[in-house]
């Protein structure tokens, strides 16, 4: 190894990183040595696979697919080390230095995926009487690669691939700066409260949250009695004043400021929007798609835009009067409280939640105490060991971290054996950490020759409230189904069995069948034992009381109809925008917004609403013409709890027994077998979205 590979922590691929020796300083060098090192051995194969073509011998899985694996993994090691900080430890320099090199980065991975030599080899593999012999999971990447191969261009004449590789740069440095422009334009806005009218309505835990806040900013005698507070756009403040604030005039403030975030002035991100809409509009054309939503989901499970198309209107059909009754006793029962006029919008979660509240006899700041941080932990790895047969160790100490509010653990088998790890980074920090909920990979799972295969490791990342004082961290119900959520996908990536890198965890799954694992965890936040086993008062220990589990079950349904709506809107304006071409309809952006608005939502969006502006999902993440993937993947995930409850909930070896097969099928086979397969591997049959619509107490229109 190198003098410069071993002082550097983005060149220490296959082991656990090196956060203790992490200098922004070393970005640029590293990622650029990376990259030279990496053109080298890109050149060496593809002069290899070449000779092997011309003397007529296809070439074998060995020769062909360990090397591209290999130069994968190096890439996304390092480079992937870069974007995970980019997310929780962002800062100006870091940002200069993923911006000097990300073009050369880009610039690599379009090289490598429209190398011809490389795309004539896969397909000689293909048409080769070795293919044959190789196992499904090997086939299924092949034939993988090659469509990559298609989408990067392989296939374009000389002018239109030179075309192609500009916007391939120009959206990786749009989608950088949106997301930059989300974190400043949310740390930007802030307001300090010093009157106890403002702050009437709080709970104990905004106030202390907000008094915390205040002193970390300036207002050194804060405190949570007297003030001042410091409210911010960050979800662990904002959400809980929106429901609980009873100046209207601050709802209606910080909720105006929350819908028009990178909405206005220098950062607004507009026109990085228009540019990113356009040029994947101009790659999907070059490629020979119709639309970019159509290029998108030619490798997703949803077989085509019309059937995302009839999915998303079956659920809108059921769920549409029930969003419109929502609303319309909403009226009434604010009008009863004294409301006069109309509600608006920064009324829907304050008067929901007073709803809920007197309609179960139970408050969402009722429950905090009940979930400790360390209690849900310890009750969803119990959960983890019933259903899946795994221990989950704390190691911390045992490697670096990024933060002191970081922890590591391992993931073993039922014999001590390490199969996995994964750092947990769980609070919420506006000042330098992204906002939401993700997992990311850290290591995954590959296997070489007869080598043991190496551990997967995993970045589980939420934005919870953070410890006040001396006490832990005490979790919303609705953090607790993140955290779950977010360790499903912990789960895929973590016990896969597949062996090859390329198709391990969730790596070559279908976008749309990827959030199963993850909104399969949640459900059981609805399952007494689970729910009662994870909480204990902070104080005294004793669990949440079986009265408040029901009420919490009760209140399953409550507005359910306006939750689906809500996807809904979302998924449906996000395939609006990337299905056609705006240039050509003369409709803005937010013509579409209000055009989707019309029949998917029962409270139009402000005229001055640019939520578009923070959609990170769809323009600086994954979700591109893809954001529908959570309600496809909730019919997958529903229907595979069902599972369980038909083999019964109340009894535990069925339990156990269920999901040990939902281990070796949806968590074990990854991105090696269509999920389709998968899915029906487990469930014995295609999935139904019967369960999803029971679950929500709505009824199915017929097909």
């Amino acid at each position: 190894m190198s003098v410069i590979a071993e002082a550097n922590p983005l060149h220490l691929h296959g082991a656990l990183p090196r956060f203790d020796r992490f200098e922004t300083a070393q970005v640029e060098p590293g990622i650029r040595a990376l990259l030279m090192g990496l053109d080298e051995e890109l050149s060496e194969l593809e002069t290899s696979l070449t000779n092997l073509l011309e003397g007529g011998d296809p070439p074998s899985w060995s020769a062909l697919i360990d090397p591209l694996e290999a130069m994968s993994e190096r890439l996304g090691f390092g480079w992937g080390l870069v974007g995970h900080l980019m997310g929780v430890q962002n800062s100006d320099p870091l940002r200069q230095a993923h911006s000097g090199v990300q073009a050369e980065v880009v610039g690599f991975g379009l090289r490598l995926a429209q190398s011809r030599p490389i795309f004539e080899a896969l397909e000689a593999l293909r048409a080769g009487a070795a293919f044959s012999t190789l196992d499904p999971a090997q086939r299924r990447i092949v034939e993988s690669l090659l469509r990559e191969a298609r989408h990067a261009g392989v296939g374009l004449a000389e002018a239109e691939r030179v075309r192609f590789n500009e916007i391939q740069a120009e959206l990786a440095e749009l989608g950088t700066n949106f997301s930059n422009h989300v974190i400043d334009a949310t740390k930007a806005y802030s307001l300090i409260l010093r009157e106890e009218e403002e702050i009437a309505g709080a709970p104990e835990s905004l106030r202390q949250l907000a008094a915390q806040n205040a002193c970390e900013n300036g207002e050194e005698e804060a405190t949570p009695e007297r003030g001042p507070w410091r409210i911010t756009l960050d979800a662990p403040v904002l959400m809980p004043f929106l429901e609980h604030g009873e100046c209207r005039r601050l709802r209606e403030q910080l909720y105006r400021a929350y819908v028009t975030r990178a909405g206005e002035g220098e950062l607004d991100n507009t026109p990085l929007i228009e540019g990113i809409l356009a040029l994947r509009q101009e790659m999907a054309g070059l490629l020979g798609f119709k639309s970019y939503a159509a290029l998108s989901l030619d490798s997703k499970m949803a077989a085509s835009v019309s059937d995302v198309d009839d999915l998303l209107e079956r659920l809108r059909s059921a769920s549409i009067g029930a969003a419109e009754e929502d609303l319309e006793s909403l009226q009434q029962y604010a009008s009863e409280k004294g409301l006069e006029g109309p509600l608006e919008l920064w009324d829907i979660g304050f008067y929901s939640e007073r709803l809920r509240e007197e309609r179960f006899d139970y408050s969402e700041e009722e429950l905090r105490p009940y979930f400790p941080m360390p209690r849900v932990l310890d009750g969803l790895f119990a959960l983890a060991a019933w259903l899946f047969g795994v221990t989950i160790e704390a190691a911390d100490g045992e490697t670096p971290v990024w933060h002191p509010d970081t922890r590591f653990f391992r993931v073993c088998d039922e014999a001590g054996e390490p199969l996995a790890a994964f750092f947990l980074d769980p609070y919420s920090r506006p000042g330098d950490k992204r906002g939401g909920a993700w997992m990311g990979e850290c290591l995954g799972r590959t296997r070489r020759g007869d080598d043991r295969a190496r551990e997967a490791v995993a970045y589980l990342i939420c934005n919870q409230t953070p410890p006040v004082g001396d006490q832990p961290s005490l979790m919303s119900f609705d953090e607790v189904l993140t955290l779950f959520h977010e360790f499903g996908h912990g789960l895929q990536h973590m016990l896969t069995r597949v062996d090859y890198g390329l198709a391990s965890g969730i790596r070559n799954i279908e976008w749309d069948a990827v959030e199963l694992p993850s909104q399969f965890m949640e459900n059981w936040c609805y399952h007494r034992e689970t729910l009662l086993g994870l909480s204990g008062h902070f104080e005294t220990g004793e669990p949440l009381p079986g009265e408040l589990f029901e009420k919490i079950d009760a209140a399953r349904t409550f507005r359910v109809g306006s939750g689906i709506l809500r996807q809904l809107y979302f998924a449906t304006m996000d395939l609006a925008l990337h299905r056609q071409d705006l240039a050509r309809s003369g409709e803005s952006i937010f013509d579409v917004q209000r055009r989707v608005a019309e029949r998917t939502t029962v409270l139009p969006p402000l005229s001055e609403d640019r939520f578009l502006c923070s959609f990170g999902h769809i323009f600086a993440g994954g979700y591109a013409a893809g954001y529908y993937s959570y309600k496809w993947a909730e019919v997958l995930s529903a229907d595979a709890f069902s599972a369980f409850e038909e083999a019964g909930l109340e009894d535990a070896d069925a339990v156990s027994e269920t999901g040990r097969r939902f281990r070796e099928t949806v968590l074990a086979l990854g991105g090696g077998t269509p999920p389709m397969q998968v899915f029906t591997a487990f469930r014995g049959r295609e999935p139904s979205p019967d369960a999803l619509l029971r679950h929500a107490g709505l009824a199915l229109e017929p097909s």
